[in-house]
């Protein structure tokens, strides 16, 4: 039976607290992948305006104002009812909610199911008073197929936005869900009882996806992270790799502050797909010029203390990974993996520093047919190399061991990306 939009009052209580209300201003941020969607009134949709025609968020008088305006900002944690739609002013140090809106506007309920829902968020890596977040949600069978949104955050003086590790979550009616960092490279998955991609049409299966990022106004180091296949000599963002292979990662740490900063921790946070391959960690520094092996593999796990570092000091961490398949797809898979670096000086306290690198995985599936484990492809015996852009570090005694988990896992600092891999 097809569902009718009464009133806006008749959404549960626990939607409407997660979606809150929208700052009534005017619609001038918004896209999509048709070049200019319609727009509907909740009577246009009860009329049957809409018809089979499954679409996310074109709703003009809806629960948060016109649904085209999807995306908004609050300060977290602000025990406010309204969000900014388009601009928010913002301060150093102070951490901010985005907020998403997910409806598929159909008033066919469970007869008109969005396939492959996704959200994803564009955040800016440069340095600037105005940065913009732009907002994207996907489907497979929505028309327009992708959907989109930003909000602008301004400041006084020049300001970068770091994304809060684990802070991606998807609220519905069934609860919260926690939704990966992905979503802010290759997108997340949503769904309604579960993350599966499928959510029925009317506003009983929307829900809201939050992330939090974090304003600074100062810079005190760049991380970039690499990667390549084990035994080839080019490094790149992003390789191609088969189920089986082993791939090389390389964290390039530099200190950009006028002082010396101390115990800089490196930590790498693999993807599901990929596992560590034991005693391959080595780090570049000045002191180790042709490279140090370190044993304790923990570069992946609580982190390593690669040293104290001067002006312009710098450092490589570099190890390997095995792609495997634990849960794969068929299709296309994008391995995003995530290293950080964390510092310390008379300046800053527990900063923390990202960059990120992916591997492409296709994985092909024949119909009602167990998909064979493929044979690793013997990896060429690589050609040692080392890099060739160390600058003094003045760094002290190395400390292999990681320190407590707790001075590594931290949500302060930049993530100073050099790209985004929105699909």
């Amino acid at each position: 039976m097809n569902k009718v939009y009464k009133s806006i009052l008749s959404v549960s209580a626990a939607a409407i607290v997660a979606a809150a209300t929208i700052a009534p201003v005017i619609v001038n941020a918004w896209g999509d992948s048709s070049n200019g969607r319609p727009s509907y009134t909740l009577e246009q949709i009860n009329d049957g305006k809409l018809g089979d025609k499954i679409t996310f968020n074109s709703i003009s008088n809806g629960k948060i104002g016109d649904e085209k305006n999807f995306v908004g900002a609050k300060v977290a944690g602000a025990n406010v009812s309204t969000w900014n739609a388009n601009e928010i002013k913002v301060k150093d140090g102070e951490t901010y909610t985005i907020r998403l809106f997910v409806h598929n506007n159909s008033p066919r309920g469970m007869q008109a199911i969005a396939k492959g829902v996704k959200a994803s968020f564009s955040i800016p890596t440069n340095v600037a008073k105005s940065q913009t977040i732009v907002g994207y949600l996907d489907s497979s069978n929505a028309t327009p197929n992708r959907v989109w949104d930003e909000v602008t955050l301004v400041a006084d003086e020049n300001i970068y936005l770091e994304y809060v590790d684990g802070s991606a979550n998807f609220n519905n009616n069934k609860g919260d869900f926690k939704l990966p960092n992905e979503v802010i490279t290759s997108g997340a998955t949503l769904g309604y009882t579960s993350m599966n991609g499928e959510i029925p049409g009317c506003y009983e299966y929307s829900g809201v996806v939050t992330i939090n990022v974090k304003v600074h106004s100062s810079v005190a180091a760049k991380v970039s992270k690499k990667v390549r296949i084990k035994g080839t000599k080019d490094w790149s963002e992003s390789v191609n790799a088969k189920i089986g292979d082993e791939v090389e990662y390389q964290i390039e740490y530099t200190n950009l502050l006028a002082e010396q900063v101390k115990n800089v921790m490196i930590r790498d946070i693999l993807p599901t797909n990929v596992e560590y391959v034991n005693d391959s960690t080595v780090l570049y520094n000045s002191n180790h010029q042709n490279g140090i092996k370190l044993s304790d593999n923990t570069v992946t796990t609580s982190g390593i203390n690669i040293g104290d570092y001067n002006a312009k000091g710098n450092a490589y961490v570099r190890f390997t990974g095995k792609v495997v398949d634990k849960n794969m797809a068929c299709g296309s898979n994008q391995l995003v993996n995530w290293a950080s670096a964390t510092v310390n000086s008379s300046s800053v306290k527990d900063a923390v520093y990202k960059d990120d690198a992916s591997v492409m995985v296709d994985k092909t599936c024949k119909p009602d047919e167990p998909t064979p484990t493929p044979t690793p492809t013997p990896t060429p015996t690589p050609t040692p190399d080392t890099p060739t852009t160390i600058v003094n570090t003045g760094a002290g005694t190395i400390v292999t061991g990681a320190i407590g988990a707790g001075s590594v896992v931290t949500t302060l600092g930049y993530y100073l990306a050099s790209r985004k891999k929105l699909m």
